[in-house]
């Protein structure tokens, strides 16, 4: 239970950069649920295939994970996944009877007491929930002795530029062939590590064009063959962390390409990727100081990562640089009191110095922000803040937006990169002084590589290619832009944004910055459609933006109920989990009655009688009577409040049965009928029979439809200021004047 507590703090806590194979969390049995066999129940991962496609600068992953249980007893576990950053959750795929069931995202507290009560029944739901900073937690039960469990989770992120290539990376945490079984009930764990080797795969497959060169990897061996215009590179190798680089054709002009996506009825979304020219060979002499954490916390493997992410940055320096080393617990030392030019023998002197780093005494954030920002600004050379702690601060100011407010004052123009590590660092501060330091925060995991994180940030930051970079339009509105406010763009890094447009038309797009020789400008003409049923992946990806800013604003002043209906409007919509929602998977055919699941086999075989407190019971068909008894008299055992509130809850049963995504659309079961949350009543209405003629027609000139038609045989969608009611009756065929008051409603 120690152990299952502290994986789950450390869950809630961590905001992740990188996406990464899921590792199952054992929930403890309970002896009301869990049958008394021997040998207790051990969950072990014997698959991970990782399959990526990347097209115009999106990666598509799909994560299939494959667990079984090899112990003599009835398991629950979570299944736990962390999601990188920005990135875009589509759906989650859990096996069931052999058959992979997609899931619906709800009110996360709806979902986790439907969760519940078919636990009760040991039936095989799973529900993912938002865990804070892109870990999502799927909760699956009953894993059965000797059964195997599939999971297959797919989302979507912009790849980002490095250097003259677009960079993969994935994190597979610990090598298969070294996992352990997991053991989910009180029985002693087994003496030996319990090993067995796994099989894992990792696949990228992206087009096979003159823009896109053969990839290859510092980490890893790479095959790669040509498929029917795709280019598949397999990847060989057990090291953890796994980066792929694909080469870009260099270009002497700048590039701005825009992905949309629209529907016509509101405002349109946008994916903005602006990819500078290539500039001559060049740095930018640079003045960088290395602050690091040696409070007691840091003890341990930690100051081991502190000492070596320290020798890393050395490496990043070149002859023009010059740097400062700090280190602090409860006050702050200095390496030297001035910046150093970065010559071999002040390397040398700075590695020996980071050797005798011992970590004690407290955390005290102020004085190490003084330290770092009390050197004034040197013209010509570029001021960079790398900001290493592990930990909340715990003497002299322990406010976040009072050291926020101090390092904005001091800062006078330099750039504040943040690093979190670990589970108890403060989020929300660490986030802020990137913000307000105009760098990015990066929060790095116990098992992950901190050096490699320092390294891979100081590298990037050698040569701004243009700062405060601004976007103006002409012809467009964009709104809601993220990330929004002056940007920098270092060499070998694209700018991406992500916005709502309102109009649509020819458009004038122009990016304004301040260049080393003086300012810079970049335009282009691009059309922004009104209706435009591609890149559907494109509102997902700004929507997962969107709730983060969010839930960044919720954190630096404090929650509001605008703020939270947002977060939770978006999450509903798009079917991504939040602190909110969660993503629900059933057993297919179930439904839930009266606050009871219940298989729709037993619904529609049904006979009608009293149950307790005068309320309609539904009573199961004979071959599956024993099984529905048995929930009954659980539900029995409740008490007289809980009954009056199942006996409510019953009674609105069919209004809120389930919820469903279809597309970007969800959709609720009203009696028969899956009706579009978009739908009112007040719509002009056309009854369409399903499979007819007219029916084809609409899917013809409108493809999105097919998507909420999938969802069965009625179901009510709405357009723009029209809707279609479409079921086993209504008109089977239109003119050619209904099918266009129809298609330019929509």
């Amino acid at each position: 239970m120690r152990a299952l507590l502290s994986s789950l703090t450390l869950a809630f806590a961590l905001p992740l950069a990188l996406p990464a194979q899921g590792w199952i969390i054992p929930r403890p049995c309970r002896l009301d649920r869990c049958p008394p066999l021997a040998g207790g129940a051990a969950v072990v991962r014997v698959s991970s295939d990782v399959r990526v496609q990347l097209a115009d600068r999106v990666l598509q992953y799909e994560v299939e994970e494959t667990f079984t249980n090899n112990g003599g007893m009835i398991g629950e576990a979570d299944y736990l996944f962390p999601l990188p950053k920005g990135a875009a959750f589509q759906d989650l795929k859990l096996s069931i009877d052999g058959e992979l069931v997609a899931g619906e995202t709800m009110n996360a507290e709806e979902a986790r007491r439907i969760y519940e009560e078919i636990v009760r029944r040991q039936r095989d739901p799973a529900l993912v929930e938002w865990m804070g900073h892109g870990l999502l937690r799927t909760r699956i039960f009953p894993i059965a002795p000797g059964e195997k469990k599939r999971i297959v989770v797919r989302f979507q992120s912009v790849a980002e530029r490095e250097g003259d290539a677009l960079r993969v990376d994935y994190f597979r945490g610990a090598a298969l062939r070294g996992s352990r079984q997991l053991w989910v009930n009180d029985s002693p764990s087994p003496t030996t590590d319990s090993r067995r080797d796994g099989r894992v795969s990792f696949t990228l497959t992206y087009p096979n064009t003159g823009e896109l060169g053969t990839a290859y990897s510092p980490t890893h061996s790479l095959t790669a063959r040509d498929e029917r215009g795709r280019r598949r590179v397999d990847v060989r190798g057990d090291a953890r962390d796994l980066t792929l680089l694909v080469p870009l054709r260099r270009r002497s002009e700048a590039a701005i390409t825009v992905l949309s996506h629209s529907t016509g009825r509101d405002d349109g979304f946008a994916l903005i990727t602006l990819s500078p020219p290539s500039l001559a060979s060049r740095t930018t002499p640079r003045d960088v100081t290395l602050v690091l954490d040696v409070s007691g916390s840091m003890s341990g493997r930690k100051m081991e990562q502190a000492r070596e992410s320290g020798k890393r940055f050395l490496t990043t320096l070149s002859s023009r640089d010059r740097f400062r080393l700090i280190d602090f617990s409860t006050d702050a030392r200095t390496f030297r009191d001035e910046f150093l030019a970065a010559t071999p023998g002040n390397i040398a002197e700075a590695r020996r110095y980071l050797d005798d780093l011992r970590a004690e005494g407290s955390t005290n954030i102020e004085d190490a922000l003084e330290e770092a920002l009390a050197l004034p600004a040197q013209a010509g050379r570029l001021g960079l803040v790398l900001f290493i702690t592990d930990g909340a601060p715990s003497v002299g100011e322990r406010r976040p937006e009072a050291l926020v407010e101090k390092a904005r004052d001091l800062r006078r123009g330099r750039r504040i990169f943040a690093f979190g590590l670990g589970a108890d660092v403060n989020v929300s501060l660490i986030e802020q002084l990137a913000l307000e330091g105009h760098g990015t925060s990066h929060f790095v995991r116990p098992e992950e590589s901190t050096e490699r994180a320092v390294e891979v940030v100081a590298s990037r930051l050698t040569n701004p290619v243009a700062t405060n970079v601004r976007l103006r339009t002409d012809g467009v509105r964009l709104l809601k832009m993220h990330p929004s406010g002056p940007i920098d763009i270092f060499a070998g890094q694209d700018l991406v944004l992500l916005a709502r447009y309102d109009n649509s038309g020819r458009a004038r797009i122009r990016f304004d910055g301040e260049g080393a020789g003086g300012p810079v400008s970049w335009s282009s003409d691009i059309t922004f459609p009104e209706r435009e049923r591609g890149n559907a992946f494109v509102p997902r990806l700004w929507a997962t933006q969107r709730i983060g800013f969010l839930s960044t604003e919720k954190r630096r002043n404090g929650g509001s109920e605008e703020v939270d209906s947002e977060i939770r409007e978006l999450g509903e919509r798009f079917g991504i989990p939040t602190e909110f929602t969660s993503y629900f998977v059933k057993e297919p055919g179930m439904v839930v009655d009266g606050g009871m699941p219940m298989p729709v086999e037993q619904r529609r075989g049904s006979i009608v009688g009293q149950g307790v407190a005068g309320s309609t019971a539904r009573v199961a068909a004979p071959a599956r009577r024993r099984e529905f008894d048995a929930a009954r008299d659980a539900s029995v055992q409740r008490s007289a409040t809980s009954l009056a509130v199942a006996d409510s809850a019953m009674n609105l049963s069919e209004a809120r049965a389930s919820v469903r995504r279809a597309g970007n659309r969800i959709f609720t079961q009203q009696g028969d009928a899956w009706t579009d949350s978009r739908y009112s009543s007040s719509m002009k209405t056309h009854k369409v029979k399903a499979y007819s003629a007219a029916y084809f027609a609409l899917i013809k000139e409108i493809p999105e439809l097919s998507d909420a038609l999938a969802l069965g045989d009625h179901v009510v969608v709405a357009g723009r200021s029209i809707a279609l009611d479409v079921s086993d009756s209504g008109s089977e065929r239109l003119t050619a004047g209904e099918l266009k008051e129809i298609v330019s409603a929509w």
